[in-house]
Order: structure tokens, then sequence, then C-alpha cells
């Protein structure tokens, strides 16, 4: 197997793609993000240590830990013939370009990409503890992170109660350093192109007309940092609302009907994850399959569960990872007929 890994959540990734590999019998070879190679690699250190110590049997080659570019080192991996499956975190574009690659041999591909998580808040939520989640979900790891809250539609009958309470929390995030006591909500960002990037989309939301609750822009000093965000006042079909941010930045829009949120949060072409704030278990069973994204959380924060099954729909990819079904992908089904 290949596994292929991106830059926010380096280790935890790798060790997702690595354990039901070598639980299902594969060798492994994975390549760290060229971003964050370092942990990686003191991942194989330590395995080293357990190697040559005796207290981990491992035989030569059965994992090897790679990093460079996705353009060399992910381009020849991915269109060896030698892998049965490459299992690849990251952008919607590589993901398509490993497809692309993959193809050429008809190997398998496990494809975790982006996200633009929809929020649905009704009218009967317990509306401080709805704020507390969709602040922790929106900033944790500064928003880089393909789960996180990415829009957030509000029943119009507390649209102004949850803005005002929704900005005054995001106001009372502190960004800062990682190792800062106590620590901060958010941190910088993990390049000048990913800042860059949120700058951009914001800005061009500005110009198109959104209102800005509070942030809405880069903070000056040390390290590659932006300040929490609250958009109103933006277009369903608008850049901001369909493409993923990746950075710590809630646009807010309102809805009468649970019919029309439905609707609102499946008009995107992504199918990661969603959630649902409400106490109505009616609603609740509804979204458990009119909902089309692969994850719906249900009045909680943004994260899987290992025993779950971290898989997106439509552009957001292809199989997953965790639990019995992420298990399954690496193995292959075959029938033996016997006639006696």
């Amino acid at each position: 197997s290949v596994g292929i890994c991106p830059w926010n959540f380096p280790f935890f990734v790798m060790a997702r793609k690595i354990a039901p590999a070598l639980l299902a019998g594969c060798t492994v070879v994975v390549k760290s993000s060229e971003v964050t190679p370092l942990t990686c690699f003191r991942f194989a250190e330590l395995m080293t240590e357990a190697i040559e110590a005796g207290e981990l049997e491992l035989e030569p080659g059965v994992l090897s830990i790679l990093t460079g570019y996705g353009s060399t080192i992910g381009e020849a991996l991915t269109n060896s013939p030698v892998p049965d499956i490459i299992s690849m975190t990251g952008s919607t574009a590589v993901g398509q370009q490993i497809m692309a690659n993959a193809a050429k041999h008809m190997t398998k591909v496990s494809l975790e990409l982006g996200g633009k998580a929809p929020v649905i808040v009704m009218e009967d939520c317990d509306l401080d503890k709805t704020v507390d989640a969709i602040v922790a979900s929106r900033v944790i790891f500064t928003g880089q992170l393909c789960n996180c809250a990415e829009r957030v539609y509000v029943q119009s009958s507390i649209y102004d109660k949850f803005l005002e309470k929704l900005v005054a929390k995001m106001e009372s995030c502190e960004v800062g350093a990682p190792r800062d006591e106590p620590a901060p909500a958010c941190c910088g960002f993990v390049s000048k192109a990913q800042l860059d990037k949120v700058v951009g989309m914001v800005d061009r939301a500005k110009e198109a007309g959104a209102k800005v609750h509070c942030g809405g822009s880069a903070i000056d000093g040390p390290g590659y940092r932006y300040s929490p965000t609250v958009l109103t006042n933006v277009d369903q079909k608008s850049e901001i609302v369909q493409k993923e941010v990746f950075g710590p930045v809630l646009p807010v829009m309102s809805f009468d009907t649970f019919d029309e949120a439905l609707e609102l949060a499946n008009d995107c072409e992504y199918g990661l994850a969603s959630s649902l704030f409400t106490n109505d278990y009616r609603l609740i069973e509804r979204a458990r399959t009119e909902l089309l994204f692969g994850e719906t959380y249900i009045n909680r924060f943004h994260f899987e569960a290992i025993q779950g099954f971290h898989a997106g729909w439509r552009k957001s990819g292809l199989g997953g990872a965790d639990g019995k079904h992420g298990l399954l992908e690496y193995l292959s089904t075959k029938v033996v007929y016997v006639q006696q």
C-alpha cells in the first residue's frame, strides 16, 4: 500500500494509513508532506529504536517513510504498478490527479479530500452550547481541518440572537503561539501561501458586499495569523460559501424552514462533514438520510471518532478511514467454488 499524508495532521493521518495496512498484511510506503516531514521522521526514529531494542518485530522493507514533493515522489508512487491501494489525504485537485495516475494500472484508491461542512441551527436548540460547539469546530487548528464548520445556516426566528452570541464568542478567541500559556484558541497558518489564500477569499467576499462583524484581516506580528471572522450578507453561490476556506472564517445565512436548510446545506460540490443543532428527533431522523454528507454531527463539536468511518461523498473523496470499514479498504474479497 501507498499512503500520502497532508501537513495538517502529519502523525495522526500517517498512523491512520499505516495501522490498518499492517493489520491487513500489507507492506507500506508512506510519503509525508514536504511541509511537515520532521514529525513523520521522528516516528520512524522511534520505530527504529524499538526494533533495535527488541521491543518490536518488523522485517526490513515492511514499512518505509519518505518525504519529498508531490510532483516528484508522489508522481512516482502513484504512477507505479506495484501498489494495490493508494490512500491519500489532501486537496480535491491532487486527489483527481492521483485517480488519473492510478487508473493506468486500475489501482484502487482511497481518497479523503476537501470539505465545506454546513451547520444547520434550529430555533429549538440550546443556543449557548450550539455557539460554543460551532466556534470550537471553526477555530480548531486555526480552521485548517477538512471537517471544520465552514458555513452556518440559522433559522430566521433566532438569527439575530444567534449572531450576537457567535460574534462575541469569535471575538473572544485568542490568537497566539502554540506554547503560549494559557493556550490560545488558534495560532498561525502553516505557511504564507495559506494566509494569502484566506486573505484573498475574505477580501473578495467583502468586495462582493459581505458584512464583516468581527475579524476580516490578517494580524500583524510573527507568524501567519488571521483574526477569527464572521461574515453575513453573503450569497449562496459565492466563493466564500462554496469553496473551502481552511481558516477561522464563518459565513452566516438565515432560513425559514428545515426543507430550505437542507437544500442550502446540500448545495455544494463537497460531501464530507455536516452538523445539525436541534432537540427535535423528527428532524434528526430526517438529517440522518437527507443531509448528503459522509458524516453528520448532532448537537456536538465537529471531530470524528476512531471507531467511526471518516469518509466523504462527491468531491470530498472515495473510500475512507477508521473503524471496521477503514480496515476493509486494505482487503480484497475472493470467492472460491469447490465441486465435489
